[in-house]
Protein backbone atom coordinates (compact mmCIF):
# COMPACT_ATOMS: atom_id res chain seq x y z
CA UNK A 1 0.00 0.00 0.00
CA UNK A 2 1.14 3.28 -1.14
CA UNK A 3 2.53 5.37 1.49
CA UNK A 4 1.81 9.34 1.78
CA UNK A 5 5.54 11.48 2.52
CA UNK A 6 5.80 13.81 5.56
CA UNK A 7 7.94 16.22 7.12
CA UNK A 8 9.42 13.39 9.37
CA UNK A 9 9.02 10.27 7.12
CA UNK A 10 12.23 8.87 6.60
CA UNK A 11 12.22 9.74 2.44
CA UNK A 12 11.98 13.61 3.61
CA UNK A 13 14.82 13.82 6.05
CA UNK A 14 17.64 15.27 5.52
CA UNK A 15 21.11 13.25 4.48
CA UNK A 16 22.77 12.10 7.43
CA UNK A 17 25.77 9.97 8.14
CA UNK A 18 24.71 6.32 8.18
CA UNK A 19 26.17 3.01 8.29
CA UNK A 20 24.96 1.19 5.36
CA UNK A 21 26.30 -0.59 2.01
CA UNK A 22 24.86 -2.16 -0.95
CA UNK A 23 26.74 -4.89 -3.59
CA UNK A 24 24.65 -5.88 -6.48
CA UNK A 25 23.51 -4.93 -9.68
CA UNK A 26 21.29 -2.06 -11.28
CA UNK A 27 19.23 -1.96 -14.61
CA UNK A 28 16.99 0.07 -16.29
CA UNK A 29 14.64 0.36 -18.64
CA UNK A 30 14.04 4.76 -20.27
CA UNK A 31 12.30 6.47 -22.56
CA UNK A 32 15.58 7.55 -24.43
CA UNK A 33 16.29 6.29 -28.27
CA UNK A 34 19.13 3.91 -27.87
CA UNK A 35 21.87 4.83 -26.29
CA UNK A 36 20.75 7.44 -23.52
CA UNK A 37 23.16 10.83 -23.31
CA UNK A 38 23.01 11.21 -19.60
CA UNK A 39 25.31 8.37 -19.44
CA UNK A 40 28.13 10.05 -20.90
CA UNK A 41 27.36 13.35 -20.24
CA UNK A 42 26.72 12.86 -16.96
CA UNK A 43 23.01 14.48 -17.06
CA UNK A 44 23.78 17.33 -18.52
CA UNK A 45 23.10 16.88 -21.81
CA UNK A 46 18.99 16.69 -22.47
CA UNK A 47 17.27 13.08 -22.75
CA UNK A 48 16.40 12.37 -26.26
CA UNK A 49 12.67 12.49 -25.72
CA UNK A 50 13.35 15.84 -24.16
CA UNK A 51 12.01 14.08 -20.63
CA UNK A 52 13.11 11.03 -18.58
CA UNK A 53 10.29 8.01 -17.82
CA UNK A 54 11.90 5.35 -16.78
CA UNK A 55 12.18 2.38 -14.44
CA UNK A 56 15.31 0.71 -11.98
CA UNK A 57 15.62 -2.44 -10.87
CA UNK A 58 17.93 -2.97 -7.87
CA UNK A 59 19.18 -6.41 -6.74
CA UNK A 60 20.97 -6.46 -3.58
CA UNK A 61 23.46 -9.40 -3.30
CA UNK A 62 24.94 -8.22 -0.01
CA UNK A 63 24.47 -5.59 2.00
CA UNK A 64 23.06 -3.67 5.27
CA UNK A 65 21.71 -0.56 7.03
CA UNK A 66 22.91 0.05 10.67
CA UNK A 67 23.41 -3.77 11.31
CA UNK A 68 20.11 -5.02 9.61
CA UNK A 69 20.98 -6.94 6.36
CA UNK A 70 19.83 -6.18 3.14
CA UNK A 71 21.81 -8.87 1.79
CA UNK A 72 18.90 -10.62 -1.05
CA UNK A 73 16.36 -7.77 -1.00
CA UNK A 74 15.24 -6.36 -4.47
CA UNK A 75 14.04 -2.44 -4.55
CA UNK A 76 11.74 -1.46 -8.01
CA UNK A 77 11.56 2.78 -8.78
CA UNK A 78 9.46 4.41 -11.16
CA UNK A 79 11.41 7.71 -12.13
CA UNK A 80 9.94 10.88 -13.52
CA UNK A 81 12.14 13.65 -14.74
CA UNK A 82 11.22 16.61 -16.52
CA UNK A 83 14.34 17.64 -18.20
CA UNK A 84 17.75 17.09 -18.02
CA UNK A 85 18.56 14.72 -14.95
CA UNK A 86 21.10 16.75 -13.36
CA UNK A 87 18.46 19.39 -13.27
CA UNK A 88 16.86 17.79 -10.51
CA UNK A 89 12.52 17.59 -10.26
CA UNK A 90 12.40 13.95 -10.05
CA UNK A 91 9.32 12.60 -8.67
CA UNK A 92 10.22 8.59 -7.74
CA UNK A 93 7.57 5.82 -6.67
CA UNK A 94 9.42 3.30 -4.85
CA UNK A 95 8.64 -0.30 -4.41
CA UNK A 96 10.14 -2.19 -1.71
CA UNK A 97 10.66 -6.26 -1.09
CA UNK A 98 7.85 -7.26 0.81
CA UNK A 99 10.51 -9.59 2.54
CA UNK A 100 12.03 -6.49 4.02
CA UNK A 101 12.02 -6.26 7.67
CA UNK A 102 10.96 -3.00 9.03
CA UNK A 103 14.35 -1.79 10.12
CA UNK A 104 15.56 -2.86 6.27
CA UNK A 105 12.25 -1.07 4.65
CA UNK A 106 13.02 2.42 6.30
CA UNK A 107 16.88 1.73 5.59
CA UNK A 108 16.25 0.98 2.07
CA UNK A 109 13.91 4.07 1.81
CA UNK A 110 16.66 6.09 3.31
CA UNK A 111 19.02 5.33 1.26
CA UNK A 112 16.84 5.61 -2.54
CA UNK A 113 15.84 9.05 -1.09
CA UNK A 114 19.26 9.90 -0.15
CA UNK A 115 18.65 10.45 3.45
CA UNK A 116 21.37 7.96 4.09
CA UNK A 117 23.88 10.09 2.37
CA UNK A 118 27.05 8.19 0.58
CA UNK A 119 26.52 7.04 -2.82
CA UNK A 120 23.19 8.43 -3.25
CA UNK A 121 22.78 11.28 -0.95
CA UNK A 122 23.33 13.47 -4.25
CA UNK A 123 19.04 12.05 -4.48
CA UNK A 124 18.15 14.57 -1.29
CA UNK A 125 18.84 17.29 -4.29
CA UNK A 126 17.78 15.74 -7.32
CA UNK A 127 14.33 14.47 -6.24
CA UNK A 128 11.42 16.97 -5.91
CA UNK A 129 8.32 14.43 -4.67
CA UNK A 130 7.98 10.89 -3.69
CA UNK A 131 5.01 10.22 -5.17
CA UNK A 132 4.38 7.05 -3.07
CA UNK A 133 6.25 3.92 -1.32
CA UNK A 134 4.77 0.94 -0.79
CA UNK A 135 5.72 -2.87 -0.13
CA UNK A 136 5.66 -5.25 -2.99
CA UNK A 137 6.30 -8.41 -4.25
CA UNK A 138 9.58 -7.08 -6.63
CA UNK A 139 10.33 -10.13 -8.72
CA UNK A 140 13.95 -10.05 -10.45
CA UNK A 141 15.10 -12.17 -12.70
CA UNK A 142 19.31 -11.87 -14.06
CA UNK A 143 19.44 -14.85 -16.97
CA UNK A 144 22.80 -14.28 -19.51
CA UNK A 145 22.05 -11.45 -21.69
CA UNK A 146 18.43 -10.40 -20.33
CA UNK A 147 17.27 -8.90 -17.38
CA UNK A 148 13.39 -8.38 -15.97
CA UNK A 149 11.76 -6.75 -13.39
CA UNK A 150 8.03 -7.57 -12.44
CA UNK A 151 6.17 -5.85 -10.07
CA UNK A 152 2.50 -7.36 -10.43
CA UNK A 153 0.76 -5.66 -13.41
CA UNK A 154 2.73 -1.95 -12.54
CA UNK A 155 6.01 -2.56 -13.91
CA UNK A 156 6.68 -5.54 -16.39
CA UNK A 157 9.86 -5.17 -17.73
CA UNK A 158 12.50 -7.21 -19.70
CA UNK A 159 15.64 -5.76 -21.71
CA UNK A 160 18.73 -7.52 -22.85
CA UNK A 161 22.56 -6.51 -23.64
CA UNK A 162 23.42 -5.19 -26.78
CA UNK A 163 25.53 -7.86 -28.78
CA UNK A 164 29.24 -6.63 -29.57
CA UNK A 165 31.37 -7.48 -32.15
CA UNK A 166 32.82 -10.10 -29.81
CA UNK A 167 30.15 -12.89 -28.74
CA UNK A 168 31.25 -12.86 -25.25
CA UNK A 169 31.36 -9.15 -24.18
CA UNK A 170 28.57 -6.99 -24.85
CA UNK A 171 28.85 -3.09 -25.56
CA UNK A 172 29.66 -1.11 -22.63
CA UNK A 173 31.27 2.32 -21.70
CA UNK A 174 33.90 1.31 -19.39
CA UNK A 175 35.53 4.16 -16.62
CA UNK A 176 32.82 6.60 -17.03
CA UNK A 177 32.24 8.92 -13.56
CA UNK A 178 28.34 8.01 -14.02
CA UNK A 179 26.44 8.11 -10.46
CA UNK A 180 25.96 4.12 -10.90
CA UNK A 181 29.26 3.54 -10.93
CA UNK A 182 32.09 3.40 -13.78
CA UNK A 183 30.93 0.12 -16.14
CA UNK A 184 27.75 0.53 -18.22
CA UNK A 185 26.47 -2.56 -19.83
CA UNK A 186 24.12 -0.68 -22.92
CA UNK A 187 21.34 -2.81 -23.45
CA UNK A 188 17.75 -2.30 -25.18
CA UNK A 189 14.10 -2.55 -24.02
CA UNK A 190 12.37 -5.84 -25.23
CA UNK A 191 9.10 -6.05 -23.43
CA UNK A 192 8.51 -3.14 -21.14
CA UNK A 193 5.38 -1.36 -19.16
CA UNK A 194 4.59 0.45 -16.13
CA UNK A 195 1.28 1.53 -15.44
CA UNK A 196 0.98 2.99 -12.12
CA UNK A 197 1.13 6.38 -10.63
CA UNK A 198 -1.23 7.80 -13.21
CA UNK A 199 1.95 7.24 -16.09
CA UNK A 200 1.18 4.64 -18.65
CA UNK A 201 4.65 3.97 -20.28
CA UNK A 202 5.86 1.97 -22.79
CA UNK A 203 9.79 1.11 -23.37
CA UNK A 204 9.86 -1.53 -25.93
CA UNK A 205 12.94 -0.90 -27.93
CA UNK A 206 14.66 2.02 -26.18
CA UNK A 207 17.30 2.52 -24.01
CA UNK A 208 18.44 0.53 -21.37
CA UNK A 209 21.53 -0.02 -19.17
CA UNK A 210 23.08 -2.68 -16.63
CA UNK A 211 26.06 -1.80 -13.98
CA UNK A 212 27.34 -2.86 -11.13
CA UNK A 213 27.46 -1.28 -8.27
CA UNK A 214 29.12 -0.90 -4.75
CA UNK A 215 27.50 1.77 -2.63
CA UNK A 216 28.45 2.73 0.88
CA UNK A 217 27.15 4.93 2.94
CA UNK A 218 29.52 8.28 4.19
CA UNK A 219 32.40 7.94 6.81
CA UNK A 220 32.02 9.31 9.76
Amino acid sequence: MAETATADHPLRRKSSPTDWAIKGELFLNCSCTVFCPCVVSLGAHPPTEGHCHAWMAIAIDDGHFEGESLSGLNVGLLVDIPGRMAEGNWRVGAYVDERATDKAYDGLLKIFSGAAGGTTGLFTMLVSEIIGAEREKVEIVRDGRKRSLMIGRKIQGEIEMMAGKSDDHPVMVSNSKYWMGPDIIAAQGVKSKVRDYGRVWDFGGKSAEICPIDWKGPRA
